[in-house]
């Protein structure tokens, strides 16, 4: 099954300013940035995939916007793996098998455009 492509806009933060380290109960762990908390919730309003819940291997083809030539197109992977397990449009994104991605640019409109495709 083939889901409808998505827009989402926005630009999901780089996956190295995604995530701090925080102590809790005497323990170091990692914890997502408030940059990160408030693109994962834009990206849950956005999403007509949420709640989707699918369980099964997939392909994500993504086409990221960004508003310049600076930013590494594979940082903004895992944060969207990430966002689409919190907005549980996917179940886990250890399903996801295969990516094709682009990196484009559009200086007024940053943006990603996906679409999940689940595999046999």
């Amino acid at each position: 099954m083939t889901y409808p492509r998505q827009t989402i806009y926005g630009l999901p933060p780089s996956k190295s300013n995604s995530y701090k380290i925080i102590v809790c109960g005497g323990f170091h762990k990692l914890g997502k940035t408030d940059a990160t908390k408030k693109y994962e919730e834009s990206f849950f309003m956005q999403c007509g995939l949420r709640n989707a819940n699918i369980s099964k291997r997939f392909k994500l083809t993504i086409d990221v916007y960004f508003s310049s030539d600076r930013p590494d197109l594979d940082n903004a992977l895992k944060v969207v793996l990430d966002s689409l397990q919190t907005a549980k449009t996917i179940k886990n994104d250890r399903l996801c098998a295969e990516i094709h991605a682009r990196k484009l640019i559009d200086k007024e409109n940053p943006r990603i455009e996906f679409e999940i495709e689940e595999q046999v």
